[in-house]
């Protein structure tokens, strides 16, 4: 062990050399009330724009009731594992709610969506049985720039080279071609993707994608399924929240999302055909092994679900949409270049220096300003970026504060001048 534990030194001092070290958390103590909460960390009051929480539902008194409500009668905890002791009635609820919401026949929700992706996406790779008659014989086709529980998940399946194919990022013409230079050798191919992707904010076409299983399905006698995890773009992406799915009018074979982000609240689900999610509930071992989310979250993400699909929910949209367009405004006429040209709250500015990153980071904290930078294995080396997230309880001022500051702390570390680039 003493021996195993000088390489655990080295490598997180390489890692600290880097300068992309993320084990030194702030932690926020409690926050402000108000319109626009702060968070308190050492006693200094921060605006965050580097939260998941684009609605700002986690502060929102209706989820708070609801939790409470349901706690008080199922206790914290689920006590088990779903097939066991651990399906309560309000996971049922849920269920039944977000399937609803996204149009589908049936739903399952799991602990996070990145246990989901784990889980889900070796089910559809192969059986988990030895005796089960669900082969392995399958070609899987990830976007290059897919989410680490995507990656993961794919790995998780210990598959053959020849069966793990990478499309060049959002290049539906390399999609197609994959599927042609493998046709006849599969039973089926699984296809997936991000709905948005989280570093860049860019949103995958539905449409494009189908459009080339429409043409590519006879030649895999099984089909070709389209999995798609949109746990950035529900809630927050498109006119009435749906995500990517609204986005492109188009549906995916299973939806993959979480409420853990624009829902405000914690687990992820997945959503598609009943005989779909029926096979899931029977295979996907981090559903049938791992406890559920806690009664008071799934009621609290009820609650989320009801607030999205009212007027109050519609003008939180639209109070996102145009704090995203007034943000995207004021940093370009500040000379900031993007990484992507993104449309959700994910705003993506371009560094291109991981010192520099983190140094404009550590002035905008010292501002009052909490954001993120994020480097290299996460993007691509010389495209290390500031992750900006914008939220509908964002006010004007909060969004000219940061511009303001950013401007100024950018100028002092000479970033304005970086050269034109984008990566994907």
């Amino acid at each position: 062990m003493e021996k195993f534990k000088g390489i655990l030194k080295k490598e997180i001092e390489r890692i600290d050399s880097l300068k992309i070290s993320k084990r030194h958390e702030k932690v926020i103590k409690s926050f402000t009330q108000g319109s626009s909460p702060r968070a308190i960390i050492d006693g200094k009051e921060y605006v965050l724009f580097n939260s998941n929480d684009y609605l700002g539902f986690r502060f929102h008194k209706s989820l708070k009731s609801a939790e409470a409500e349901k706690a008080a009668i199922y206790g914290v905890g689920s006590g088990g594992v779903r097939f066991i002791s651990g399906t309560l009635a309000v996971h049922k609820d849920l269920e039944r709610a977000i399937a609803k919401f996204h149009g589908r026949e049936d739903a399952l929700i799991l602990s996070s969506a990145f246990s989901a992706n784990l889980g889900i996406i070796h089910a559809l790779i192969k059986g988990q049985s030895i005796d089960s008659l669900v082969s392995g014989n399958v070609l899987v086709i990830s976007d290059e720039l897919n989410h680490r529980s995507i990656i993961d998940g794919i790995r998780v399946a210990n598959l053959a080279k020849e069966q793990r194919k990478i499309f060049k990022h959002l290049d539906h013409e390399d999609l197609g071609k994959l599927l042609e230079d493998n046709k006849g050798r599969f039973s089926r191919a699984l296809i997936i993707t991000d709905g948005i992707f989280s570093m860049l904010g860019e949103a995958q076409n539905i449409s494009k994608i189908n459009e080339k299983i429409r043409e590519y399905r006879p030649f895999y006698p099984e089909g070709i399924i389209l999995v798609m995890d949109d746990a950035h773009g529900v809630g927050c992406f498109g006119e009435t929240g749906r995500g990517c799915e609204e986005v492109s009018g188009e549906n995916v074979d299973l939806l993959i999302g979480t409420f853990g982000k624009a829902f405000g609240v914690e687990g992820g689900y997945a959503v598609g055909e009943k005989i779909l999610i029926d096979y899931l509930r029977e295979s996907v071992a981090t559903y049938i092994y791992s406890n559920p989310p806690s009664p008071g979250s799934s009621a609290a993400a009820i609650e989320s679900i009801k607030i999205l699909n009212s007027p109050e929910g519609r003008n939180l949209l639209e109070a996102l949409r145009e704090n995203i367009k007034l943000f995207k405004a004021k940093m370009n006429q500040a000379g900031f270049k993007f990484a992507a040209d993104s449309n959700h709250p994910i705003q993506p500015i371009l560094i291109g220096s991981a010192e520099k990153a983190k140094l404009l980071v550590e002035k905008m904290y010292d501002g009052g300003i909490a954001v993120t930078s994020i480097n290299y294995p996460v993007v691509p080396k010389g495209f290390d970026e500031i992750r900006v997230q914008i939220c509908a309880l964002h006010s004007k001022e909060d969004i000219l504060n940061f511009v303001s500051k950013c401007t100024l702390y950018a100028a002092e570390l000479s970033i304005l001048n970086h050269p034109e680039a984008a990566y994907g």
